[in-house]
């Protein structure tokens, strides 16, 4: 049980998907335009990522340098947890397929998408 009298989630179910915004200036890179064929003008551009830790705490490493995605090092803007909570916490093979499906649903929707 937890804080608040709920059941705590199995200790094995701690990983979760996140996703990062990033500025436009991302689309300036061939890597990115590449990765991103079908991206639709004005929609965003996002990092799409997995972790064992907080999302919060996972974005603040990025922009420090801690094993950094350098787009969302260099042009992350902040974390979109309308696009991700609802999925966390999950197992850790849920989350390795989760942070692939999620990326696929955002391109599908047009989103630049960007995932290590």
């Amino acid at each position: 049980m937890n804080a608040i009298g709920m059941a705590s989630p199995p200790r094995s179910h701690h990983y979760h998907v996140y996703v990062v915004e990033l500025s436009d200036q991302v689309w300036n890179f061939a890597r990115f335009r590449r990765a991103n064929p079908d991206y639709r003008l004005g929609m965003p551009f996002v990092y799409v990522g997995m972790t064992g830790l907080d999302p919060d705490l996972r974005f603040d490493k990025h922009k420090a340098g801690i094993k950094a995605n350098g787009y969302v090092r260099d042009h992350g803007l902040r974390l979109l947890p309308g696009l991700y909570a609802m999925y966390n916490p999950m197992p850790y093979a849920a989350a390795c397929e989760m942070e692939v499906e999620l990326g696929i649903g955002l391109r599908q929707a047009g989103y630049g998408v960007w995932q290590a």
